[in-house]
């Protein structure tokens, strides 16, 4: 190609030349360079942390919503109609037996409670101290074996009752330990007792950390054959049911025909809705709103990279002016400054993209989650950062190809 001067300008110089002119430039003013990168490696920093802290976040609260809310099934069992009574109960105790072998049931547990038995008032009377006495308005109810297990509860003190128990229709109770607390009762190894409709019962455990029907944490919990002996539960009301993650739509629909066979339309279910929308909208949301925190981050680099670069240009104005009179031809000369603002753009991706991770897995050990990182973002970021540098400086490289070798070497310096 012939300029206008007559002279042949070669269309590029040989890539490793260039690569070590750029080179040159970059490490001619380390200070500057660094600070420079420092724009870059602030933005990708954050765009990999914003995105991976938001991915392991949003990955943590649907991880807690699946496992309270997605395997918890409830099926409701309606009152015996009038005149009905004597026909037999229609769900019986021995019913969560046949629940518990259906595929993917973790825990069943029945509970009998009514209105009749909401507002009971308890009283308390710990035989150390048998001149101490108090009294509460709890909630009683029926329930089977089964029950810390589903709910989620722990035993704080003692243990629940058994099959055992049951079977010899034990006068004994098992506190919910906010329960417990507002009686007064702390242990049970001294065998504690409570007082309810005129008559006793052995505290032999206190149930507490319940994560489902946390409304159990208030209430006293007697063996189904003591309640019906004692207090007229006979029939249950509800079946929790804890199933594991992607089993409770099918437990939903089988355990009905478990419970009632042939009556299984006049139980109601209660079963978690489909999570997978919900759990793609948490995530989306919470990427979105950090992706755009990292965008604006990086926006701020790549303005910093133009800048500097763009004065860069303007200091070496007489470099450029030699460079031009001794044949180099506007392509190279465009091409070393992008190259230089490119490879100052990848050098903070690259640094950018390990500070961004290291934070990401800092932070999820701290708060004892498990990191959520993404291959892509990690290998694509130094890319980014390249990306960035090589925009940035297009407009400074532009510029100093566009110097005429005259003009340029008469600018001061």
């Amino acid at each position: 190609m012939t300029g206008r001067k007559g002279l042949v300008e070669r269309p590029w110089m040989d890539p490793r030349d260039l690569w070590t002119e750029a080179l040159a430039g970059v490490l001619a003013r380390p200070v500057r360079s660094a600070l420079t990168t420092l724009g870059t490696v602030l933005g990708i920093t954050t765009l990999v942390i914003t995105i991976g802290v938001a991915s392991t976040a949003g990955n943590q609260i649907v991880g807690r919503f699946d496992a309270l809310t997605a395997t918890s099934v409830t099926v409701t069992v309606p009152a015996p109609l009038p005149g009905e009574e004597d026909a037999g109960p229609l769900v019986p105790w021995s019913g969560t037996d046949a629940v518990g072998r259906l595929a993917g049931v973790v825990a069943v547990a029945a509970l009998a409670d009514s209105d009749a038995t909401d507002s009971v008032l308890v009283r308390s009377n710990d035989v150390t101290a048998p001149g101490d006495m108090s009294g509460q308005t709890l909630a009683v109810l029926a329930a089977s074996a089964g029950l810390p297990a589903a709910v989620h509860g722990v035993m704080t003190a003692g243990r629940f009752y058994d099959s055992g128990d049951i079977a010899r229709h034990d006068h004994v109770v098992v506190l919910g330990d906010q329960a417990a607390k507002l009686l007064g009762i702390k242990r049970v190894e001294d065998a504690p007792a409570v007082f309810f409709k005129g008559q006793s019962y052995t505290v032999i455990g206190i149930l507490g950390g319940i994560r489902r029907e946390q409304r159990l944490s208030t209430a006293v919990m007697v063996p189904p054959t003591t309640a019906a002996d004692r207090i007229g539960l006979t029939d249950i009301t509800r079946v929790l049911v804890d199933t594991a993650l992607g089993a409770a739509k099918q437990v939903a629909r089988q355990a009905p025909i478990a419970l009632a066979p042939g009556h299984q339309d006049s139980l109601s279910v209660e079963a978690p809705p489909d999570l997978s929308k919900a759990r793609a909208g948490v995530q989306n949301d919470t990427n979105s709103l950090f992706l755009v925190l990292g965008l604006v981050s990086l926006v701020v680099g790549a303005i910093g990279i133009a800048n500097v670069t763009l004065v860069t240009v303007m200091e070496r104005v007489g470099e450029i002016g030699l460079r031009r009179s001794l044949g180099a031809s506007r392509r190279q000369v465009a091409g070393q400054f992008l190259l230089e603002s490119t490879t100052i753009g990848l050098l903070g991706g690259v640094v950018g993209a390990a500070l961004g991770i290291a934070v990401v897995v800092c932070v999820a050990v701290f708060k004892e989650w498990t990191p959520v990182l993404d291959l892509r973002l990690a290998l694509g970021a130094p890319l980014a950062g390249a990306l960035v540098g090589l925009l940035a400086g297009l407009y400074p490289s532009l510029r100093a190809a566009r110097m005429e070798p005259v003009d340029a070497l008469r600018a001061p310096s």
